[in-house]
């Protein structure tokens, strides 16, 4: 494919500090974005570390210390930093993202075949079927009617996630309650955990706000209701994921318990709904601002898909669609942030870190890190693509980008994820093109996951 003949469009980023702020002003700046306490160095350091209170934390920031860290030192460094698992665990109790040793592997070992790769044939019928009803809301709308592109990709991809995991009926019955729910939490969970930086010990309470406790209820609440009507009106054939829940059985042969499938049901709303959201999102801010790119998708749509439907298999064809994605997720991480705490002493390239360092991975500075990613800023699909073909996909080094983090904690509904955003793009692009409305000015914002801000109005106009 031709190259675009304009500049790369730079989308925004928080200023960078020429001198390294503060502590003080880094957790200042960190309770409104995790994003703004970054200085230029900062993307260029392989390895950094401060004393934060009475506990050591850890930037990584190089491919082979990524490897160090979350592959070689797995067993070491696979617990989830103690502000991760004390702001979810009321939650998603020793859900999948938060468990670690035996709890953790035993769970992954059972939830991990339900959402692999291989069943995404399965879901993709009911992701297709979710974005082309959204297609043809919009298309009743006309053109020039105004979204809020935020809010639409987060009720289409809970739309998605609550069928796929509830069946069909009950999945478009409680979707928007369980999105509501979610998002309040989001909205009100705590950013840091003062106890656990001054070295308290794990039972030392930590106080949740009200309205974080109300969102918990509210969700678990409808969670049990969903699963004791799921299997009241079970349907034969069922695919969903609380069907394979009820189904699966432990080493010992045992079903899981109620609490362990609502605490699974929650992990995966959680980690497929919100994440691939924001993903698209920002796909189609970037599109908005880069024509060229924007001429090269409709081309390969007009080019693969034509006037029909678009289908599961199209996905396999659809290169520069899926580099629009994958650009878009180097920028963009939906978790930006991957944290864990040493469970024992640990070497990590030159530095020994003692029994409870917070060693951090950040997606925000390893994404675009200039020695690693040329023209970092900058948004240019055509990096994942081959240079020899471009119509072949350019494998990037697993340990440079961890949009899905990486190593045994790899997130298990990576490909449905993957999937899902292609598909996305495609049957909404195929037929609408979506222009930022004027005078809009968006800034990343990050607090659990990277949004561009509370929401993102776009104008709708058809493609002719």
């Amino acid at each position: 494919m031709e190259q675009p003949r304009e500049p790369a469009f730079v989308p925004p980023y928080p200023e960078r500090f020429e001198v390294p702020p503060s502590l003080l002003t880094r957790v200042q700046l960190a309770r409104h974005s995790f994003l703004a306490i970054w200085c230029k160095s900062d993307f260029t350091c392989d390895i950094a570390s401060i004393k934060v209170l009475k506990r050591e934390v850890a930037i990584i920031n190089a491919p082979d210390l990524v490897k160090q860290a979350f592959q070689d030192n797995h067993p070491v460094l696979q617990r989830k930093s103690p502000q991760m698992r004390h702001a979810l665990e009321p939650l998603l109790g020793d859900g999948l993202f938060v468990s670690d040793g035996e709890v953790w592997k035993a769970r992954r070992k059972i939830v991990a075949p339900i959402i692999h790769g291989s069943k995404v044939p399965e879901f993709a019928p009911v992701m297709i079927q979710v974005m082309e009803e959204y297609r043809d809301r919009w298309a009743q709308m006309g053109d020039g009617a105004e979204i809020d592109a935020l809010s639409e990709m987060a009720e289409m991809t809970a739309e998605v996630i609550c069928r796929t995991i509830f069946g069909q009926n009950l999945g478009q019955a409680y979707a928007q309650e369980i999105v509501t729910g979610f998002s309040e939490f989001q909205r009100h969970v705590g950013q840091l955990d003062i106890p656990s930086m001054m070295n308290l010990p794990e039972w030392f309470p930590r106080l949740s706000g009200r309205r974080v406790r109300k969102a918990t209820r509210r969700i678990l609440s409808v969670l049990d209701e969903v699963i004791d009507r799921f299997v009241d009106e079970r349907d034969k054939g069922d695919t969903s994921v609380i069907g394979a829940l009820l189904d699966a059985r432990d080493d010992d042969g045992k079903p899981l318990s109620r609490q362990i499938i609502r605490n699974e049901a929650a992990v995966i709303f959680m980690a497929g709904h919100e994440t691939t959201a924001n993903t698209l999102a920002w796909a189609w801010y970037l599109l908005s601002q880069s024509p060229a790119v924007r001429a090269k998708l409709e081309l390969e749509l007009d080019t693969v898909v034509g006037d029909r439907s678009v289908r599961f298999s199209d996905v396999a064809k659809l290169t520069y669609t899926r580099a629009i994605t994958d650009e878009t997720l180097r920028l963009y991480p939906p978790v930006p942030m991957l944290a864990r705490e040493a469970m024992e002493d640990v070497t990590i390239g030159p530095q020994r870190f003692r029994k409870g360092s917070i060693l951090m991975v950040v997606a925000w500075l390893l994404h675009r890190n200039p020695g690693l990613w040329p023209d970092a800023d900058a948004f240019r699909p055509e990096r994942f693509l081959d240079d020899k073909d471009p119509t072949k996909h350019r494998k990037p080094n697993k340990y440079a980008y961890v949009p899905f983090s990486t190593g045994p904690r790899i997130c298990a509904g990576l490909i449905f994820g993957q999937t899902e955003s292609i598909l996305a793009v495609a049957v909404l692009g195929q037929k609408f093109r979506l222009e930022l409305k004027p005078g809009t000015d968006v800034q990343p914002v990050c607090r659990l996951t990277l949004r561009p801000g509370d929401s993102l109005p776009m104008i709708l106009w058809a493609r002719t």
